[in-house]
């Protein structure tokens, strides 16, 4: 009889020490400009998508949308529709415009939008930024005399 309590007893700690550590990977992509950030979760392969969602479809003024408070709130919608499938881990990739015209560095709502994930409580693995970056391709806009204001 004290054989199988001491066999089970072992047996539930090995089962709730294989559930800590198991931890289910996604990747976040942060598209983050001056007007708007978008938050799209995808599995690690990127051709699934788990959850998306922008700042657009939280705030009702356009003004708003590109705002850390916005990027906030998307931010912790799509990590509740994460968790709800199971995720519990996130790789985040950072992009700007980026380009021969854009800016290269993210609009405010970017960090605004980890912080909000990582206080959902879902692990952040790798933070990459993923901006375009050019390398001698099309001609940036503006003429050989460049924008006259």
């Amino acid at each position: 009889m004290a054989e199988k309590v001491v066999t089970e007893v072992v047996e539930k700690r090995a089962v709730l020490s294989t559930d800590k550590r198991s931890t289910k990977w996604a990747v976040v992509h942060i598209f983050s400009s001056p007007n708007n950030t978008i938050l799209h979760i995808t599995d690690m392969t990127g051709r699934e998508t788990i959850a998306r969602s922008s700042g657009g479809q939280v705030v009702k003024q356009h003004r708003l949308e590109p705002s850390p408070t916005a990027a906030m709130m998307a931010a912790k919608k799509v990590a509740e529709q994460a968790i709800e499938k199971g995720i519990t881990g996130v790789h985040v990739k950072i992009r700007a415009p980026g380009g021969h015209a854009g800016p290269n560095n993210p609009g405010p709502g970017a960090q605004a939008a980890i912080r909000a994930l990582s206080r959902m409580g879902m692990r952040i693995g790798v933070i990459e930024e993923v901006t375009p970056i050019p390398h001698d391709g099309c001609r940036k806009p503006g003429g050989k005399r460049g924008r006259r204001v």
